[in-house]
């Protein structure tokens, strides 16, 4: 009597047994952990240095020269007007802070900073950000270093307290990651979007993002 030899497996079952073990091997997107998002912040905070710095270097030579006389020595030198710095310098480092920002987010959801240590900025539904998205979010991640430099200016009035002040509201936005059951940080909560860290395998880098989306258009 011969006996049976057991049936090979067939290719496409052996395809569906390796695809489910790779799947169950890859890594899963996570919610970023506080300390990666400020160490990517230092990263992208240089950048954001240099280009406000470009800015107001650009608009106080255009203020003294539209709103100043120009003196022949340093005795003779004055302060621009507090309308210019009011009406026309501030709203413009703003608006550099939101295009930066806005543009990295809409473009693959990573600045710089963000690339290098894989983190990426999506809303709830896994979309890239909107500009009115990316507003919203700056907007809110401002709320708490306001709320802490009001504070600290009916303390003590001084500039090195209301800066102290804010700095430390910047840094409650992450240190309520801490707390919060998903570790979500306070501009999360509030703009609806979410910061994720993103596994080796899935982290395209930006620029081949864009090359992509161009590619596709």
């Amino acid at each position: 009597m011969s006996k049976s030899l057991p049936k090979r497996p067939s290719k496409s079952a052996t395809k569906k047994t390796v695809s489910a073990n790779h799947s169950s091997d890859v890594e899963e997107p996570t919610i970023a952990k506080a300390g990666t998002r400020m160490a990517a912040i230092l990263y992208d905070g240089m950048l954001i240095l240099a280009l406000l710095f470009l800015v107001g270097t650009i608009l106080t030579v255009i203020g003294t020269l539209l709103t100043m006389n120009t003196g022949t020595d340093s005795s003779q030198a004055q302060s621009l007007p507090t309308w210019y710095q009011n009406v026309i310098m501030t709203p413009s480092f703003i608006l550099t802070l939101v295009g930066f920002y806005g543009i990295f987010w809409r473009r693959g959801g990573q600045t710089l900073g963000m690339q290098t240590w894989r983190l990426k900025t999506v809303n709830n539904n896994g979309h890239l950000l909107t500009w009115g998205q990316s507003f919203k979010r700056i907007l809110a991640a401002s709320i708490m270093p306001i709320v802490f430099g009001v504070i600290g200016s009916v303390i003590d009035g001084s500039r090195a307290v209301l800066l102290t002040s804010a700095f430390l509201g910047f840094v409650f936005n992450y240190a309520f990651c801490l707390f919060n059951p998903r570790g979500l940080a306070v501009q999360d909560m509030l703009s609806n979007t979410i910061t994720l860290k993103m596994p080796k395998t899935e982290n395209e880098g930006l620029w081949r993002v864009i090359r992509n989306r161009k590619q596709g258009k």
